[in-house]
């Protein structure tokens, strides 16, 4: 992956699959139900949060879900294109938009209960000093004893032995594209995992090639033992 097309948080580019419109158009589609946000959810919940910022929040759908159950929420990302998608949904004036990345948070916004990274918005900052910035960014937006929730995989799992077209191959009817091929190719596995997203998805449309990366020496603390989730790290700032 060349610089120009490295993760977003601290970049100026972000990746084509989430700038790119006729990849965008295709995400909501493509990824399906977010029972993964649920967890986060039932976080939110537990916290009392009503301020939440949503850092990478993609095309908006967990910012539009606390947004519908009342949480005052902002949503931050580096891609115009996926906050064009989400700035279009039904609800979307009840977010507050931002398009930039950790550094925007700096100033302007009003200090919240809790920052979100939800899916592969975390891991997607592979530059350790990209992770810094991004942790000095949200350290000023949110209130004191406010939470950072996010999640990481855990590397023993070695997940990317899935990454490949035999199991990730997966045929989508999408309203007003047609039939949409996807599938995964591994590029790579190293510090950080490396996997490349390509397929025959629509005529004249670029693959979308991703980086993630790991943290496993984290320490997240969790809220209550009972309600740790496996996916989502929540750690007081």
């Amino acid at each position: 992956m060349s610089r120009a097309h490295a993760p977003p948080y601290g970049r100026p580019v972000p990746d084509e699959g989430f700038e790119n419109p006729r990849l965008v158009g295709l995400y909501d589609a493509l990824t399906g139900e977010r029972t993964d946000l649920v967890a986060y959810l039932d976080i939110m919940v537990e916290l009392g949060a009503r301020r939440v910022l949503d850092l990478g929040c993609g095309t908006g759908t967990f910012a539009l879900m606390l947004a519908g159950r009342g949480i005052e929420a902002v949503g931050v990302d580096p891609a115009a294109g996926s906050l064009a998608v989400a700035r279009a949904k039904p609800g979307a004036e009840r977010v507050r938009w931002i398009h930039g990345d950790a550094r925007a948070l700096a100033s302007g916004v009003p200090p919240v209960d809790v920052v979100t990274m939800t899916g592969n918005a975390a891991q997607a900052i592979v530059d350790p000093a990209d992770w810094s910035a991004t942790l000095a960014g949200v350290r000023a937006a949110l209130r004191p004893g406010g939470c950072f929730v996010f999640e990481t995989r855990d590397p023993a799992y070695r997940a990317w032995r899935e990454w490949n077209r035999a199991d990730s191959y997966a045929v989508t009817d999408v309203p007003g594209v047609g039939t949409v091929t996807t599938w995964c190719d591994l590029t790579g596995v190293i510090s950080p995992v490396k996997w490349r997203s390509t397929g025959p998805m629509v005529p004249s449309t670029p693959v979308a090639s991703r980086t993630v990366r790991s943290r496993p020496q984290a320490r997240p603390r969790p809220i209550r033992r009972t309600r740790q989730a496996k996916s989502s790290s929540p750690a007081r700032m």
